[in-house]
């Protein structure tokens, strides 16, 4: 329940902090007095479920259970008054807001009673704790100089196909390096690491080359002093007045001059290294230290650049570990079992903990059918069951070990389906929606949560499927025996609020005939999480909850050509983090967005496919919107000084721009886009222009002859290009850009049959993708993208080659084609081979295709623009001449 308990407090000191800076704004009056009492309150708390959370006691239980019911009360509390004061205010633009209603101090007073009562019994079940703290003693495993009483490998604990680990194991610990180094193996709880370094420690060459072999388990309690003890005492721990100094001493002579191996296993935090490597002496004659950990940062801090990961077993290795525990011999004995028995094994997700556990349950089910077949249905169900528990136990030390506030995010990871591709951004709008990001000092609330998510990757709870160039984690996934964890957790802790919902009768008509368009992450967005992320990816409805309310703010359906928003009610949602709507109108109408907008201070993700968004300078207020970080699928806004003003703090950008949805195109000023000094990511579209009407230059804002007014700050980290069809001499101001290191240049986005590079241009550049151009020549050598990984060339069917000094770059990793010309993808294969020739490594994928029949003759095309070339320079030509006059 403390988990619960602290994410409720997590949130209300969000809200609490929040409604005084809507009172600061005068948007808002309240007793200051009272909510600061309550922070403080609050804050005391959160300390304390921080220091006493790993202490197992039903009285804290209870408690926790007090203090999240009466934090999710005062939220309610402030929520219900705030949305009143906005709610009478909005009715009559001339309404002062009264001071604060006495309902509302009387509520604050009794939940600060509440509160206070908490307090006082926490504190006196504090006093009633030992101060002497029950540690879990760290037993050795039987010590000794020969393989007597050494850890023998059990036959459930064989891995079959591990025989490549095995030794690379043993060849690291063999290696003719002199100094004592230290060897980790890291991975998830039941992942094989013990099992692993058990075979090591029996190998015959490990037996032969080591004067002594020492193993002893640490776990996450331990005490320095008995280990030793047990150490010295062939596993007996005696009572004796011997200081761990005079101990320390006495191991330290049993090891000095003998070639040892030392094996910790199950190590959860550096200090138990640092309190027990003072006694292991560097002989300089190859001994060595292995170590297992489910922790990244252990070996990190070990100083071990490459400690060796484990990973899942593969599919063939999976079976084979399962026939050996199930039918003790290599390949299945029952025909009839056998597709049964790989559909479980291949569910168990190549985890040998889960294989072997749900092994042991099949060696003595007769070998029936049926029961086979029970168990394939629901694998992970068995695998964690109260009479199999094994399993469970194991991964839930790795959970109990978390601090809470990654407890919290961690739980929050049941909401997501079984094997899903969790997208990282989404996953830290959500935790910082909800409110389980704790604000850091020089650290941006994004920032933070992505810490988290990284330290949950580091105690391997959370699995990587895929990182950005950049190295950012981009997707990522759970294993479905630490989802099915997280599901009882989530269960036990009652972290869903039970919310009063009242339908709208429109509601009520869209769910019945069109539920099955509802994905399972908007009914949990809209009836569980406090209101805090609205995230819509249906063409139905939008939703957001206020105040123990569903309320429609904007309505949809196929038939309907575009949808506005309610703008009386989305102001009310006074502390909303994230609004994404993604609306598939088969129309492409834009939506259109209220100016309230402007206003909500609390906003720090708004996205949308395609929407209107209003010229602040026509709102009443000046709210500046310094928390938003994501603007996304704006049409056709114009960037000026008071927009940049408002929005200094935007990380990511994606705007469009398009005649079709605008009378007049010109002066959308986005040389502006300079001044946005911390944006990183930047997405521009030009879509469909009817030329004749309006040209390119005058739609961006880029002036005669393609000189570029469009200026981009030198904080951008990724920049998309979509259409415009700017000449290609103009990418020197992108080249220049000193952070770059994604480019994306989309569907003509640079225009002109040639393009040459200038010396130094993009320095720092990862990833270049050029798609759907008609670009013939490109030079470029390998000093013009000196930090390259990866190159991407999609529909380029009119280029020569791609550029042969582009493989002398040293960090190229990967060169891709697809529907490109057969020369260019022929020059790819040959810079692949020739790097081959000369021992490096680069992949190369080129697939070509042949020109479609309503393409033009290349001829026909470089004649073209020959032409258009030409009229541009007779048109500047007359411009100049016309101005001299």
């Amino acid at each position: 329940m403390a988990v619960s308990a602290y994410a409720a407090l997590l949130s209300l000191a969000d809200v609490l902090n929040n409604v005084q800076h809507l009172a600061r704004r005068h948007r808002l009056h309240l007793d200051v007095h009272r909510i600061q009492s309550l922070q403080e309150k609050v804050q005391f708390l959160q300390d304390f479920l921080e220091v006493h959370s790993q202490r197992e006691s039903q009285e804290l239980e209870d408690l926790a259970g007090q203090i999240r019911v009466v934090a999710n009360d005062v939220e309610d509390i402030i929520d219900l008054h705030a949305v009143y004061q906005l709610h009478e205010g909005s009715q009559n633009e001339s309404h002062h807001l009264q001071a604060t209603p006495s309902s509302f101090c009387e509520d604050i007073d009794k939940v600060i009673t509440k509160i206070d009562s908490i307090t006082k019994e926490l504190m006196m079940t504090k006093e009633d704790w030992s101060s002497d703290v029950q540690e879990q003693k760290a037993v050795p495993l039987q010590p000794s100089s020969s393989s007597t009483g050494l850890p023998s490998t059990r036959k459930d604990s064989t891995v079959v196909g591990i025989d490549e680990r095995l030794l690379h194991i043993v060849d690291e610990l063999t290696n003719d390096e002199s100094n004592l180094r230290i060897l980790p193996i890291v991975g998830m709880g039941g992942i094989g690491k013990t099992t692993l370094a058990q075979n090591a420690f029996n190998h015959p060459s490990i037996v032969n080359h080591f004067d002594i072999r020492i193993w002893f388990t640490i776990s996450q309690k331990y005490n320095v002093k008995e280990i030793l003890q047990g150490l010295l005492n062939d596993g007996k721990i005696q009572e004796n007045n011997e200081t761990l100094a005079e101990l320390g001493e006495q191991f330290h002579k049993k090891l000095y001059r003998r070639r040892y191996l030392i094996v910790m296993d199950d190590v959860w935090n550096i200090k138990a290294w640092d309190e027990l490597s003072l006694f292991f002496p560097n002989n300089g004659n190859r001994s060595r230290v292995m170590m297992t950990t489910r922790m990244l940062e252990v070996a990190v801090s070990l100083g071990c650049y490459h400690p060796y990961l484990m990973s899942f077993l593969s599919e063939k290795e999976s079976w084979n570990l399962f026939c050996e525990n199930v039918f003790g011999q290599k390949g299945c004995s029952y025909p009839e079992l056998e597709k049964i028995g790989k559909d479980i094994t291949k569910a168990c997700g190549g985890l040998p903990l889960a294989i072997v556990a749900i092994a042991g349950l099949l060696a003595n089910s007769n070998m029936q059918q049926q029961y086979w077949e029970s168990i394939a249905k629901n694998v992970k169900s068995f695998a964690n069951s109260q009479d199999n528990d094994h399993c469970l136990k194991v991964l839930s030390l790795s959970y109990n070990y978390l601090p809470l506030h990654l407890k919290a995010c961690f739980v929050y990871m049941s909401v997501f389906r079984e094997d899903a591709r969790i997208k990282v951004s989404e996953l830290v709008q959500i935790w910082i929606g909800e409110g389980f990001v704790k604000s850091v000092r020089g650290k941006n609330l994004e920032e933070t949560a992505n810490g988290y998510l990284e330290d949950l990757v580091a105690r391997n709870l959370i699995l990587i499927r895929e990182r950005t160039v950049c190295g950012k984690i981009k997707h990522c996934s759970i294993h479905d025996l630490l989802r099915d964890l997280c599901l009882r957790e989530f269960d036990k802790e009652y972290f869903v609020r039970n919310l009063k919902v009242r339908w709208d009768n429109r509601f009520e008509w869209l769910w019945a005939n069109h539920r099955n368009n509802l994905s399972d992450k908007m009914c949990f967005m809209c009836c569980k999480s406090k209101s805090r992320v609205v995230n819509i990816d249906v063409p139905i409805v939008l939703l957001a909850r206020d105040q123990h309310q569903l309320l429609v703010l904007g309505y949809a359906t196929p038939c309907y050509s575009n949808y506005t928003f309610q703008s009386s009610s989305l102001h009310l949602l006074w502390n909303l983090k994230s609004l994404c709507v993604d609306f598939r109108d088969y129309s492409n109408n834009p939506s259109i967005l209220p100016n309230e907008i402007w206003e909500m201070s609390q906003l720090r993700h708004l996205k949308f496919r395609n929407a209107l968004l209003p010229d602040p300078t026509r709102t009443q207020g000046s709210t500046i919107l310094e928390n938003l970080h994501t603007l996304s699928g704006i049409l056709n806004f114009r960037y000026t000084k008071e927009v940049v003003e408002r929005i200094p703090n935007l990380k990511k950008l994606k705007i469009k721009y398009s005649s079709i949805h605008s009378g007049k195109c010109s002066g959308f000023r986005l040389e502006n886009l300079a001044y946005l000094h911390k944006l990183e990511s930047l997405s521009l579209s030009i879509l469909t222009l009817p030329l004749e009407k309006v040209s390119t230059y005058e739609m961006l804002g880029l002036g005669a002859g393609g000189h570029m007014y469009i200026a981009f700050p030198n904080s951008l980290k990724k920049l998309s290009l979509e259409g415009g069809r700017i000449p290609w001499e103009n990418t020197t101001v992108i080249g220049s850009l000193p952070n770059l290191e994604v480019l994306k240049l989309l569907r003509h986005a640079f225009h002109g049959p040639e393009w040459n590079l200038e010396e130094g241009q993009f320095s720092r550049l990862k990833a270049l993708y050029i798609n759907d151009n008609y670009l013939v020549w490109w030079r470029a050598e390998s000093t013009h993208f000196t930090r390259l990984e990866r190159l991407f060339l999609t529909n380029m069917t009119y280029l020569k080659e791609v550029p042969y000094e582009i493989g002398d770059i040293a960090t190229l990793r990967s060169i891709y084609l697809e529907g490109c010309t057969k020369s260019a993808c022929i020059s790819a294969k040959q810079i692949e081979a020739e790097q081959d020739s000369n021992g490096n490594e680069l992949e190369v994928h080129a697939h070509w295709s042949n020109l479609p029949s309503w393409r033009l003759p290349l001829n026909a095309v470089l004649f073209l623009v020959r032409i258009t070339k030409a009229l541009n320079h007779e048109a500047d030509r007359g411009r100049e001449s016309e101005s001299g006059d």
